[in-house]
């Protein structure tokens, strides 16, 4: 039995931070019913402009069902609110006021459902000045501070590459509805569950905030080199991505490194002796070590370091992880296969519960649990069902175009 097995969320996401909150109680076991615009669908769908689901939609709706409800009229208004009673969880990431101009705020579903509840994720809160700002993942990571301390010493601010500000927000939404499921238990009560991004990035940066006690505040961008030697280092072939990130911050990973690499003078000579010396001398002591890794691969400057206790990483680019025999080894890159899009791979849910096992399933295609979840869980008849989509308040399933290939 998967850990979630038994709560059933209504998903109002779309984009990423809301589908991540929803594929993470997806991925443990919950049934988790995506309530998409006939249509249209989660705009998510077509970022790939390819008049198919694009894979970025793929990566973050696994697991779930798709149920495609017009929201904006009465009798998909009136579906929806009939759901509510029958779910556990709600939640949401529309611009601020959406969701009450739709007459389905959170006063309105717990009216229906007492137990409900409600999550929403917004930029930057439902409350204070900046409540109203539009917010995605990248205007959240230059709010929350991560701009500030990403990039070389004397360069620009700089985007991150990875969308923290999205997944990291759905993260905690995750979190936060388990703990309010868990605190149902006890008082039978729901309640509303909200994270804002900016708040999110500014609380992983947690670490660069505590650099304030022995620094100069605020606290400054110092690219890839910290502690002498720890640095990015150039690998053979000389690739975009062909480079090793090496860490050396105590004595023992100092002496580990000079012997790995060969080099017993580095530890006698007198420019590398301490910390200090070794800082004072960090572009000498840079090019030395350079001068190793760049006649090796990433990968085989990597296993030979990593085995010899020296911390330390090949930079990994997208088609590394896919390839990654450690990755693949733990299962973390899944085939899947979909009805439009053919044969493609994803990297696998990354919680591993040791009694609770859920199977990784393709993202499912618009409307195309209309049918099925209506009649279930409203006890619909199929003439019924008929009639709502004849009048353009549901979808039912979507045309299955010709697989293409991935």
């Amino acid at each position: 039995m998967a850990a979630l097995d038994g709560i059933k969320v209504l998903d109002l996401t779309q984009y990423e931070a809301g589908t991540t909150c929803t594929q993470y109680l997806a991925w443990l076991g919950a049934e988790v019913v995506k309530v998409e615009r006939p249509g249209v669908g989660d705009p998510g769908r077509n970022v790939a402009g390819k008049g198919r689901d694009s894979y970025y939609f793929l990566s973050f709706n696994n697991n779930k069902k798709s149920v495609a409800i017009a929201l904006d009229t009465p009798e998909g208004r009136d579906l929806f609110l009939r759901l509510v009673p029958k779910f556990d969880v709600v939640v949401e990431n529309f611009t601020l006021g959406t969701m009450e101009k739709l007459g389905l705020g959170y006063d309105v579903l717990s009216a229906r459902n007492p137990g409900i509840i409600y999550a929403t994720i917004k930029g930057f809160g439902t409350s204070g000045p900046y409540a109203g700002y539009k917010c995605f993942d990248m205007i959240a990571q230059a709010a929350g501070g991560a701009f500030s301390v990403t990039g070389d010493p004397d360069g620009p601010p700089m985007r991150p590459g990875a969308t923290f500000g999205d997944t990291g927000s759905g993260v905690h939404a995750a979190l936060g509805i388990l703990a309010a499921y868990v605190q149902r238990q006890r008082t039978g009560r729901g309640q509303v569950v909200e994270i804002a991004m900016q708040e999110v990035i500014a609380n992983f940066m947690r670490e660069p905030m505590s650099q304030r006690e022995w620094r100069s505040s605020p606290i400054q961008r110092r690219g890839n080199r910290t502690v002498v030697p720890t640095d990015l280092y150039p690998c053979a072939p000389g690739g975009p991505n062909d480079y090793i990130y090496i860490m050396v911050v105590t004595t023992r990973m100092w002496d580990a490194l000079v012997a790995a690499i060969d080099m017993p003078e580095l530890g006698m000579d007198p420019r590398f002796a301490t910390v200090r010396d070794r800082h004072a001398n960090g572009d000498a002591l840079w090019e030395i070590i350079a001068g190793w890794t760049r006649q090796r691969t990433k990968f085989e400057a990597m296993q030979h370091l990593a085995a010899a206790g020296v911390p330390c990483s090949a930079v990994y680019d997208t088609e590394d992880l896919l390839a990654d025999p450690h990755l693949r080894a733990r299962n973390m890159i899944r085939t899947i296969q979909h009805p439009t899009v053919g044969e493609f791979q994803l990297l696998a849910p990354p919680i591993h519960l040791s009694d609770s096992e859920v199977e990784l399933q393709r993202a499912p295609l618009l409307g195309e649990h209309t049918r099925e979840t209506l009649a279930a869980e409203l006890g619909l008849s199929e003439a019924e069902i008929e009639a709502l989509a004849a009048r353009g308040v549901i979808q039912l399933g979507a045309p299955a175009a010709s697989p293409l290939a991935p």
